[in-house]
């Protein structure tokens, strides 16, 4: 599954260089923001994970994470970022580059972790370190494709 992360993250690196191009009839933000979104959440998600006590965590169902998950797409515009992974400047061809290598080298520490790691989903609930790493897969794809559309009615 980190593979899968680390593919995810070749594909957003390639767009770096169209970061700041927007079309609102897609996203209110540009390329760029997705970019940082998405590293963000990559790190605060690994970091959660590493700090966590699985003997805290609290299964619960989730009709929403179910569907989610089994068809692997988060509806467009249903889902509001928490303030924490929401970039808070505009960000650099530079500083993107920066952030993205840092995010695969925070990435790895998810190998070191137990399998009993979780983090709380404000959504979703407790995810375990395996359905962590599927949701940061599902979210990736979800602002790529997003990025892609921008990029697509922009002429990119």
């Amino acid at each position: 599954m980190l593979n899968n992360i680390e593919k995810l993250l070749d594909e957003l690196e390639t767009r770096i260089h169209k970061s700041g191009h927007s079309d609102n009839s897609i996203s209110i933000t540009d390329v760029g923001w997705h970019i940082e979104h998405s590293c963000l959440v990559l790190n605060s998600i690994t970091d959660a994970l590493v700090k966590s006590d699985p003997i805290q965590f609290k299964r619960t169902f989730s009709f929403i994470r179910m569907l989610v998950f089994t068809f692997g797409k988060i509806p467009r515009g249903k889902g509001r970022a928490p303030e924490i992974v929401k970039p808070k400047n505009l960000v650099s061809v530079n500083y993107l580059n920066e952030h993205l290598l840092k995010t695969r080298l925070k990435l790895k520490e998810l190998d070191l972790l137990d399998s009993g790691s979780y983090f709380r989903h404000p959504v979703f609930g407790d995810l375990r370190l395996h359905d962590a790493k599927k949701f940061l897969v599902i979210h990736t794809k979800h602002h790529l494709s997003i990025i892609d559309d921008i990029l697509k009615a922009t002429g990119n």
